[in-house]
C-alpha cells in the first residue's frame, strides 16, 4: 500500500500553529473569517500567505496586486532563506514583544514585521539586478509602513522591529541576527560621502527608540544603545552606550539585551 504524502502542516510546525491559530480566531471572532481565510488558510504554506500579504498591502494604481504577488512568489521560490528568516522573525517578535500572543499577529497586524518581510523581496530584487523594482518596492514600504530601508542593506534573521513607526536603515548598513530595535531608529550615513558610509550592527544588539547611529562605525555584538542616543563612535562588544553624542555607560548587564528587551541604565556594571 502506498504511503501518504505528508501534509505541509506536519512538516512545518510554525506554518502548523499559525493555521491552528487562525481557525480559531475564525471560531472565537466570525467575523474575521474572511481575513483569516484570505490571509492565511487559503495557502499551502507560509511562503504563499506571505507573497500574498506583500501584494495586498503594497499594491496600488501604479502596481497591481497580481504583478506584485508574481514578484513575491519568483522571490520565495528562488531563495528558501526568505522562508526561513521570516519564519526566525515570528519566533523573534511572540518572543520579545509582550504584546505579541500568537504567530499570527506579527503577519497579519504588525508593520514592523510586514516591513521587513517586503524588504527581504525588495533585497532579493536588488540582488538579482531588477534595481527599479527593488527601489519601488521600498517607496511602497515606506509609503504603507512608514519604514525606509534601502534594498542594497542587509538584514539577518530573527529581527524584531518594535512599532516601527519611522525607521530608516540606509545602503551601506548591515544589521546582525537576533536584533531588535524600536520605532524611529536611524541607521544613516553622515554628509555627502558615498561608498561604505552606514553602520554595521553586530548580533544580538538592542537599540532603542529614538535612537541614531550614523557613519559607517561598528556596534559590537550583544550591546545595548539607549533610547534618544545619538551614536558616532565604535561600540565595544557587550556595553551600554546613552547619551547626544553617545558614550559608554557600563556593560550591558546580559549576555543577550536584544532578547531580554531590558533598556533600564541600572545592570551590571552600569
Amino acid at each position: 500500500m502506498a504511503k501518504t504524502k505528508p501534509r505541509l502542516t506536519e512538516l512545518d510546525p510554525v506554518w502548523k500553529r499559525i493555521c491552528d491559530e487562525a481557525a480559531t480566531a475564525v471560531a472565537d471572532e466570525p467575523l474575521l473569517g474572511g481575513l483569516m481565510h484570505s490571509s492565511l488558510l487559503h495557502h499551502g504554506g507560509l511562503d504563499d500567505a506571505l507573497a500574498y500579504r506583500f501584494a495586498l498591502k503594497l499594491s496600488s494604481g501604479e502596481m497591481s496586486e497580481q504583478l506584485l504577488r508574481e514578484i513575491a512568489a519568483a522571490a520565495y521560490a528562488a531563495d528558501p532563506g526568505l522562508g526561513k528568516a521570516a519564519r526566525a522573525d515570528i519566533a523573534a517578535v511572540y518572543d520579545r514583544d509582550p504584546a505579541c500572543h500568537r504567530f499570527i499577529q506579527p503577519i497579519l497586524f504588525f508593520k514592523g514585521f510586514q516591513a521587513l518581510q517586503a524588504y527581504r523581496v525588495g533585497h532579493w530584487l536588488w540582488q538579482n539586478g531588477r534595481r527599479d523594482m527593488a527601489y519601488f518596492v521600498q517607496m511602497r514600504v515606506s509609503e504603507a509602513f512608514g519604514v525606509d530601508i534601502h534594498p542594497a542593506a542587509r538584514m539577518g534573521k530573527g529581527i524584531m522591529i518594535d512599532h516601527a513607526h519611522s525607521i530608516v536603515i540606509g545602503e551601506t548598513a548591515v544589521v546582525g541576527d537576533n536584533v531588535s530595535m524600536l520605532h524611529s531608529v536611524t541607521l544613516g550615513g553622515t554628509g555627502k560621502d558615498k561608498g561604505d558610509r552606514h553602520p554595521k550592527i553586530g548580533h544580538g544588539v538592542l537599540i532603542g527608540a529614538g535612537a541614531k547611529v550614523l557613519g559607517n562605525i561598528t556596534v559590537g555584538c550583544c550591546s545595548r544603545i539607549a533610547a534618544g542616543s545619538v551614536v558616532l563612535q565604535d561600540v565595544p562588544p557587550k556595553s551600554t552606550v546613552a547619551g547626544v553624542p553617545a558614550r559608554i555607560v557600563g556593560e550591558a548587564g546580559c549576555e543577550q539585551p536584544s532578547v531580554t528587551m531590558d533598556q533600564l541604565l541600572g545592570g551590571k556594571g552600569v
